[in-house]
């Protein structure tokens, strides 16, 4: 019996959902137990450090050194309170995942004594070694120093194991020259553009009540869950989180009976965990179901200020990442881990909201007549058409160019969806003054025993990569392993710039001048158009009409990462004081690092598993046939099972073959170039040749677990 037999054989008696009391406390008993949120601090902190805290996190007051020592020894005591030892500043460097460096609170007095000690040094700034983090060339080996800076928006927490608690303390990395090493600092940056120009435009409107607008943020999570057993057989899941080789499963997903349906026990009970640990750390987790694809699931919160919610997504993925084990299970988060069924994505829901209330981005029930709905609505249209090419670089890996363009995902073309409802308003708003809006009305559904329902103006497109979906934009196109820092940075910072323009064009109107308005949005919708559609994303004819249209279609990372060398980006990103050029010219050298480091790593994984696990089944399936008396049918298999093997060593040399070229191209965005023209083609033929052979050897010598185990053995 193989390994992978083995495994299957094994999985039945992980197929019971690891049982607690969930009834012990309820969601409210737990919520934000782990967290130093407002009652934690009002409990630990003096009355008047507490209120000059909460101004600065509500965006009120500048950062205080003066009371930091103060709110250190506050935040020391919850943490004792609650059995934690070490503490950390936790941060998320450009390697796409996060960091933390662990210290004791005790401190050595002599004599064998000790005593706790936690400064407002401590809890303000730590110093990690820069020079071991990607940083484009902005940090040498030599040069060490780097420091993270405490981000007092986003709530500090616990790390409560079953060994101890750590207190955790959200940072922002920076290099010793004070450039930004992480994805945080330009989040935020870009935050502050952003509320700057939307308050500019808000005065004009009579607003002058907001002192500060922020965007939120609602990240719906899509991923997968293998069984362990079954994935730690298959070195491709291991090493790169998805399957390099695999014939499709005889059932895949197109009876589509898994979306929605109902949740088998041992994967609700991951989710029952996953809910209860993230209610404990403040994260409003919400949602559960089945996605499209066997195997697949998701997760979303409810919106939350988009630098707190970028926080929680990391600590998401990091929650999911560690209780899959404890359940058996393996959590694979790659935009496309199976080939032939749905991949993964991140659907970010965005807006814009004041510090009293008003989400921006909110028609009302009658669109036409809200000004300022309209305006902020064709800034963020504006924004898309014109740094389009931007936008769909800050969605740009390796991950995505297997998934974007799919029937799954949406292409990679930006456009904007409105719906029927706003697409009118807008047509009338192009002539001038926009009129009337169309109302949805009710649905009857033909039985007293069912409600009227009552039916929104606008249809849902889930093809569209950037969607207005009632009171909020939905970015669709975002990888499901991305950091969401990036590509919210990149949509906060185009917003800005439109919202700058036009609030520089209010400026020469005067507040009740709506006439002037009028001409103004109309000539934001006349040249911003072209980037609304409403039709299907994912038909040819679209792509057809895009280019007739002049909107970018840059299919792959390669295509798509030139954009942020452009001047546009650099001015762009510089004039909003978001990045500097080197430190955007850094992060454009550790995309192409990456890309061509992820691409080498599966290349050499699929030349690994085929020469030392299909090659070898291949030939003692050969060796069987060659045992068996001859006949016709036998003498087929031989000579097909001869041509294959032929065909896979042939294949394997290939694929080294065109690595050899790609490493020889020189610099790093020509070696990427070659992994796309050379590399990549060569890793699909070898691919092609080894699932046929999975579709021909015999099943007890095939050495992979095959797609129909993964995903429908859990």
């Amino acid at each position: 019996m193989t390994a992978r037999h083995e495994a299957i054989s094994d999985i039945a008696a992980h197929r019971v959902a690891k049982t607690q009391d969930y009834l012990e406390q309820a969601g409210a008993d737990i919520y934000g137990q782990y967290v130093f949120h407002e009652e934690a601090q009002r409990q630990y902190l003096a009355k008047p450090i507490f209120r000059k805290l909460r101004r600065t996190i509500e965006g009120h007051e500048p950062f205080d050194r003066a009371i930091v020592d103060a709110v250190a020894h506050g935040v020391k005591e919850w943490a004792l309170a609650h059995g934690a030892t070490h503490y950390t500043h936790w941060f998320v460097p450009m390697t796409g995942s996060t960091a933390e460096k662990h210290d004791s609170f005790l401190t050595p007095i002599g004599d064998g004594q000790t005593i706790t000690e936690f400064s407002g040094q401590n809890l303000v700034q730590g110093e990690p070694d820069a020079s071991s983090f990607p940083s484009g060339g902005i940090r040498a080996t030599f040069e060490a120093r780097g420091y993270t800076a405490w981000d007092v928006t986003s709530p500090i927490f616990l790390q409560v194991e079953p060994n101890g608690v750590t207190l955790t303390i959200p940072t922002a990395f920076v290099s010793f020259t004070g450039e930004a090493l992480d994805h945080k600092i330009p989040l935020l940056r870009s935050q502050e553009a952003l509320g700057k120009h939307a308050l500019r435009v808000l005065r004009w409107f009579g607003n002058s009540e907001s002192k500060r607008v922020f965007t939120n943020i609602g990240p719906e999570q899509e991923y997968f869950l293998v069984d362990r057993r079954l994935a730690e057989h298959r070195p491709d899941l291991l090493l790169t989180g998805r399957t390099l080789f695999g014939a499709a499963s005889p059932k895949g997903q197109e009876l589509e009976d898994q979306y929605f349906g109902p949740i088998r026990e041992r994967i609700l009970a991951f989710m029952m965990d996953l809910d209860r640990e993230l209610w404990r750390l403040g994260i409003p987790a919400k949602t559960r179901h089945n996605e499209v694809a066997p195997g697949q699931f998701e997760m979303a919160p409810v919106y939350e200020p988009t630098s707190v919610g970028s926080d929680h997504n990391m600590i998401v993925m990091s929650m999911m990442r560690r209780l899959a084990p404890q359940h058996g299970l393996m959590f694979l988060i790659h935009e496309k881990p199976f080939a032939g069924i749905n991949g993964s994505g991140k659907h970010n829901n965005w807006s814009m909201s004041t510090d009293d209330g008003e989400n921006l981005l909110d028609p009302g029930n009658d669109p036409h007549a809200n000004a300022q709905f309209l305006a902020f609505l064709l800034a963020v249209i504006r924004a898309v058409n014109v740094h389009a090419d931007i936008l769909r670089a800050s969605i740009a890996d390796a991950g995505q160019d297997h998934r974007l363009g799919a029937n799954e995902a949406p292409p990679a073309i930006m456009s904007v969806f409105l719906g029927s409802q706003l697409e009118d308003v807008i047509e009338q708003l192009e002539q001038g003054p926009a009129s009337a809006s169309k109302h949805g009305g009710d649905l009857e559904l033909g039985a007293t025993s069912l409600p009227v329902l009552p039916k929104d103006a606008t249809d849902r497109n889930r093809t569209s990569p950037f969607a207005f979906t009632g009171n909020k934009f939905e970015f669709r196109a975002v990888g499901s392993s991305a950091p969401i820092y990036w590509p919210q940075t990149v949509l906060n910072t185009a917003v800005a710039d439109s919202l700058a323009q036009l609030a520089d064009a209010l400026d020469g109107l005067e507040p009740s001048d709506f006439e002037g308005l009028t001409t103004i949005l109309s000539g934001i919708v006349k040249e911003n158009k072209q980037v609304l559609f409403g039709g299907n994303g994912y038909s040819e004819e679209w792509h057809a009409e895009a280019e007739r249209r002049g909107l970018p279609n840059n299919r792959t990372t390669v295509d798509a990462l030139p954009a942020l060398e452009s001047p546009k980006a650099k001015d762009l990103f510089s004039k909003f004081g978001v990045l500097s050029e080197r430190e955007l010219s850094a992060r454009l050298e550790i995309y192409w690092e990456r890309y061509v480091k992820v691409q080498n790593i599966e290349a050499n994984c699929a030349v690994d598993i085929a020469s030392t696990m299909i090659l070898p089944a291949t030939a003692r399936y050969l060796g069987d046939l060659n045992k068996a008396p001859s006949s016709r049918g036998i003498n087929a298999i031989c000579e097909r099972v001869t041509g294959l093997a032929d065909a896979l060593v042939d294949a394997i040399a290939a694929l080294e073959q065109a690595q050899h070229k790609a490493h020889e191209a020189g610099s790093v965005q020509a070696e990427a170039g070659v992994f796309v023209k050379k590399v990549i083609p060569a890793q699909e033929a070898l691919r092609t040749v080894a699932d046929e052979l999975e579709t021909v050897v015999a099943d007890d010598l095939w050495p992979l677990p095959k797609y129909r185990e993964l995903l429908f053995q859990y």
